[in-house]
């Protein structure tokens, strides 16, 4: 078994982690009203256009007035990289804000975000008080219609735990040189190529960037010689490792029972966690004549590894999701 790196530079975004809001900031504003917006996609800019128009009837925050001003953040990102405001409208319980609020996002990442447009009070001297808020699931927007729409105010929305179906995806190449077709012999036992070349608009769980790398395993090897792992790309939602593998030891048949394994994940100073995976295999549930968990993949796997079992000696280039519904091996 053996590994080598290239490394490449990449675009980097930093952003501060912070709460969507904590409970000290809520206050006890009566929550009421409405508010109007618009929302469209700029697919030649690559950018969500989020048009705050107004809002109606809003509650009095203190001393019979309020200070209002919108606030917005792409779900589940809750940091600063996702966070925009409007500008303050002093004195008014129907304040017009004709502002637009721009996210560069690729549309297809749109399918896993909740848009998140809340209403708060301005003080000065002291706490900012929440006036109310509305979540709209952007899977399920109709992006046909760019007029304005109304929605009233809710009360405060607790966050819901991840259920995210992808955190970004994996770009990669893999290819099987059977023995002896290299010429004089070479390679002496069959070798699986593999090349991580880099991750695409990956959602972190808790930053607005990610310090990340790759892991890979070809099971049913659990053992520490089959764990291979890509260098660590820091503050980056699209990484580029540039890292290729190589697992030598097999035979054509092997593939069949086989699955490579790749698992993203990010990496803290004592910690790492978990972001997604892929499953390279023919997801016949079993391995040598024994079921497992593991042989689990999607149709889209199943026809990457399909066509390397093919196509021998040629790299099948490939872009997935990062599921982070992996059954655990075990």
């Amino acid at each position: 078994m053996s590994s080598s790196v290239s490394s490449l530079s990449s675009s980097t975004l930093s952003g501060s982690m912070m709460s969507l809001y904590s409970d000290s900031d809520v206050g006890n504003v009566e929550v009421r009203g409405c508010i109007q917006f618009a929302l469209q996609y700029e697919a030649k800019k690559k950018e969500l256009q989020i048009r705050v128009i107004q809002c109606q009837d809003l509650a009095e925050a203190k001393k019979q007035r309020s200070d209002p001003y919108v606030k917005s953040y792409l779900l589940p990102d809750k940091s600063n990289h996702s966070k925009r405001k409007t500008a303050v409208k002093k004195r008014s319980l129907n304040p017009i804000f004709n502002e637009t609020l721009k996210y560069k996002i690729e549309q297809a990442e749109l399918q896993g975000r909740i848009l998140n447009l809340s209403v708060w009070h301005h003080d000065t001297l002291g706490r900012n008080l929440f006036m109310g808020e509305v979540e709209v699931e952007l899977s399920a927007w109709d992006w046909s219609n760019t007029g304005p729409v109304w929605f009233n105010l809710q009360p405060r929305m607790r966050v819901l735990p991840d259920v995210l179906s992808s955190r970004g995806k994996l770009f990669f190449a893999i290819k099987f040189i059977p023995a002896g077709t290299e010429g004089a012999g070479l390679p002496p036992t069959g070798e699986l190529h593999i090349w991580v070349k880099a991750a695409q608009s990956l959602i972190p769980v808790r930053s607005g960037s990610v310090d990340s790398f790759v892991q890979c395993y070809v099971l049913p090897d659990d053992s520490k010689t089959s764990c291979q792992k890509t260098r660590v790309v820091k503050r980056s939602l699209s990484p580029i490792f540039n890292h290729t593998m190589v697992y030598d030891g097999f035979q054509a048949k092997d593939l069949s029972e086989a699955c490579a394994e790749f698992t993203l994940w990010e990496h803290e100073t004592f910690s790492k966690q978990q972001l997604g995976g892929i499953r390279l295999s023919l997801g016949t549930g079993s391995s040598y004549g024994l079921p497992v968990a593991w042989m689990d993949s999607t149709e889209e796997e199943r026809q990457v590894w399909e066509s390397l079992i093919a196509e021998p000696r040629q790299w099948v280039e490939a872009l997935l999701p990062l599921r982070t519904n992996l059954t655990p091996r075990t």
